[in-house]
């Protein structure tokens, strides 16, 4: 299993995108996706480089697990 690395925000957004998230709004420097059935949104800054903190803690609240990130980041 490849190791999770910073991407930049439009990279992640797309993964999220593409696993039925939707944006809603963006407020500053911070973009907001939702998903019927996810509890709470996703919060995803605009970075050149998204931290493997960030990644994760959103692939959590997701329910996206490593393996499906890493097969969504291949389509892109």
């Amino acid at each position: 299993m490849p190791r999770i690395t910073p991407i930049d925000w439009r990279s992640l957004v797309k993964v999220f995108e593409a696993e039925g998230f939707t944006k809603v709004r963006q407020k500053g420097s911070h973009i907001v996706l939702e998903k019927a059935g996810v509890a709470r949104p996703l919060v995803i800054p605009i970075y050149d480089a998204i931290g493997i903190a960030i990644i994760k803690s959103n692939l959590k609240t997701a329910g996206i697990s490593r393996e499906r990130y890493f097969e969504l980041l291949e389509q892109l």
